[in-house]
């Protein structure tokens, strides 16, 4: 059994993010948002769902906004039980699994008329994947030491765009010549990807779950474990209304998780819409970030050892409402537009993975040192994160419903961004954070 530190373990906790990594590139970002796009496209814009007559982008956005919302519900509860029984890779194999299965299932959306098979699918997939994740962060604090988070944070993030990367370029190679792999139906081609994803993801998990703890703290929970498990989510709050430093994070936390996670969910319908690029420029943009990603995730772990996380994620934040006000004021009618579009692209690569790892490690750091919680206290991290993607989705939504346009989106994502960056600049820092 490998000990907290441990390098090794670290690379094993770690390479759950190549295993995942595929759904939110492939499903949330690539190849599932222009599929969705492209089958349930009317003269209107309106598709029936449910006896109901809706924008289909807006329909997906709700979808979104209900999975998360779901999420942010179940988890603090399921991670309060599982930080009393000490099994929370049990609860993170169930939601992988179920997650993955999910994915699969996609491959029966074909069109409108199974529209309800999309939905339903993407809004399971989506609490899977994040469900997963509440327990799989939460390892964190329990394999590696506070000098090593950020840098294990980081790794688990280039484990996931490398892996990730590796299987889009695979799956597109299949959606743009399908007759490479001898099929002839073009429609085919990227249901055959969402089979794909779901097996990545749930094979390459077990290299991390043959290897993570088990009841570390060797836990014996009593039967009622349900209420003792409320319990110990009652214990975290209480906790947390007596660090107004790590509340002070969480706040600014929320603010920009609503701008960075609804440009990451809806980049590529905005692309498509707004700019009107071609689903190949809109690929080339998506494999561009990813690989920007990399970089960016390495070089700002080893920024925030030099001059604090704080300042290493101020930084991160400007830049994201430079490129969102950049977006902004991109017009479809110039004739350099795509590659204004590439070019800010690259920026939001390059801090994309980095305000991801430093959110992760900077929290971890933040938590009370040796607790036995850790799964309670980061469930509170994802609940934010879960939460502030409800409100980009919904607003998204709710501006494409009211003016048939994503611009106004974006501008209100600006605002989010500066708050967020003034509230991180009024936060005390401590032992740890800096």
């Amino acid at each position: 059994m490998y000990l907290k530190g441990d390098k090794k373990l670290i690379h094993r906790w770690a390479f759950y993010d190549w295993a995942n990594s595929v759904y939110s590139l492939v499903i949330s970002t690539a190849v599932f948002p222009i599929y969705y796009e492209t089958v349930t496209e009317t003269d209107s814009g309106l598709v029936n769902f449910l006896g109901f007559e809706v924008n289909n982008t807006s329909l997906y956005t709700y979808a979104l906004s209900l999975s998360f919302l779901i999420v942010a519900f179940i988890s603090p509860l399921l991670s309060g039980i599982a930080d009393y029984v000490g099994n929370k890779r049990t609860y993170m194999k169930f939601f992988c699994y179920f997650g993955s299965l999910s994915v699969m299932s996609l491959f029966f959306f074909k069109g409108v008329e199974t529209l309800w098979v999309g939905i339903l699918f993407s809004v399971l997939a989506s609490i899977g994947f994040w469900g997963s994740l509440v327990f799989y962060n939460a390892y964190l604090p329990e394999v590696a030491y506070s000098d090593q988070q950020d840098e294990a944070s980081a790794l688990g993030f280039i484990y996931g765009y490398i892996g990730s990367v590796i299987l889009l370029i695979f799956n597109l190679s299949m959606v743009m010549k399908p007759e490479w792999y001898g099929i002839s139906d073009p429609g085919l081609a990227p249901r055959i990807s969402f089979l794909t994803v779901g097996i990545w993801w749930m094979g390459f998990a077990q290299v991390t779950f043959r290897r993570l703890p088990y009841n570390l703290h060797n836990r014996k929970p009593d039967k009622d474990y349900i209420f003792k498990g409320y319990q110990e989510l009652k214990k975290v709050i209480n906790e947390l209304k007596d660090r107004p430093v790590m509340l002070n994070f969480l706040t600014s936390f929320f603010l920009y998780s609503v701008g960075v996670q609804s440009i990451i969910l809806l980049a590529t319908i905005y692309g498509k819409t707004e700019i009107g690029l071609s689903t190949s420029s809109l690929i080339l943009t998506i494999i561009v970030i990813q690989l920007v990603g990399i970089l960016g995730a390495y070089l700002f772990s080893r920024l925030a050892k030099r001059i604090g996380n704080l300042t290493a994620l101020k930084i991160t934040i400007f830049i994201w409402t430079a490129a969102s006000l950049s977006a902004y004021y991109l017009d479809k009618d110039d004739p350099n537009v795509q590659l204004k579009f590439y070019v800010i692209s690259g920026f939001i690569g390059l801090v994309l993975g980095a305000i991801q790892t430093l959110s992760r490690s900077t929290y971890s750091k933040l938590l009370p040192e040796n607790t036995l919680d850790p799964t309670t206290y980061f469930s509170f991290f994802d609940v934010t994160e879960k939460i502030a993607i409800v409100w980009g989705t919904f607003i998204f939504g709710l501006a494409i419903a009211i003016t048939d346009s994503m611009r106004l989106s974006i501008l209100l994502l600006c605002l989010f961004f500066v708050i967020s960056f003034i509230i991180l600049s009024m936060m005390k820092k401590t032992k740890y954070v800096k």
